[in-house]
């Protein structure tokens, strides 16, 4: 694709989520119903979904789909709850090869969904829905998919930390089920070895798919009372999608957050 396009008549610039994508069905369809809750949110927004692998469409083919039909600017935000390969290489370089083939295209590229203190609050109603209780002789985990970034590692364990300031657990651990350790039935083991009676398994994940299935495979084998879900479509994501989108908007980018200021 090559010279100018016309722009599309006004109205808010288009939205594009890209998410990771999955060999499960279940991921895409989860991605799909937290846009149609943006959807729901600011019905004059243009609000697509693409994905890295697996799903279609890809990053690139939107883009450049959205850029055919006349788009003068966009929005891209990475649907991931960590910054790590993906967010800071992958995806940027999908954007670069965008603006080399439609130039006038003017893309915004926005943050990552997490670490934002309203995730925390999604966690902590999965948590409630699951029937786990904070308390002196209850602990939890919370398990992300894990990264070889040990910075975004770092932040799931920052994460961890500010769960324990916000409800009363005995201890609150990070697990990773790929790429790091401790894996969630480590993590448990662990602090069950430590004396807690019960064991809560979090999983900050933002859909259903491989790495929610290994945690709660590895978490119920490994004895935890109850285990909450991915995020799926919490109305939490949502809103903090349309923040981020106006962060890219503003041109404003967040600083990376590690240690006890995550969240």
């Amino acid at each position: 694709m090559t010279g100018a396009r016309p722009p599309r008549a006004g109205g808010a610039v288009p939205l594009v989520a890209v998410a990771h994508g999955s060999r499960d069905p279940r991921s895409a369809r989860t991605v799909e119903r937290v846009a149609a809750r943006v959807r729901r949110l600011r019905p004059e927004l243009d609000v697509r979904v693409a994905y890295l692998d697996h799903s279609a469409p890809g990053a690139e083919e939107a883009l450049t789909g959205l850029a055919a039909e006349g788009a003068g600017e966009v929005v891209v935000l990475p649907a991931l709850l960590t910054a790590a390969y993906h967010s800071r290489i992958d995806l940027p370089a999908v954007l670069e090869r965008v603006r080399a083939a439609c130039p006038w295209l003017r893309v915004h590229y926005g943050a990552t969904l997490g670490p934002h203190p309203l995730l925390l609050d999604a966690v902590e109603r999965r948590l409630d829905a699951a029937g786990a209780a904070a308390g002196p002789d209850t602990a939890l985990v919370l398990a992300s998919a894990g990264s070889s970034d040990a910075a975004a590692n770092a932040v799931i364990g920052a994460l961890a930390a500010r769960l324990a300031e916000r409800r009363p657990w005995r201890a609150v651990a990070p697990a990773f089920a790929s790429a790091a350790s401790p894996t969630p039935a480590e993590a448990v083991a662990r602090l069950r070895a430590a004396g807690a009676r019960e064991v809560a398994v979090a999983g900050y994940l933002l859909a259903p798919g491989l790495f929610a299935d290994r945690v709660a495979e590895q978490a119920a084998a490994a004895g935890a009372a109850a285990v909450a879900p991915a995020l799926g479509d919490a109305p939490e994501l949502a809103v903090v999608l349309l923040e981020r989108y106006a962060e890219a908007l503003r041109g404003a980018r967040r600083a990376p957050v590690t240690g006890a200021a995550a969240g």
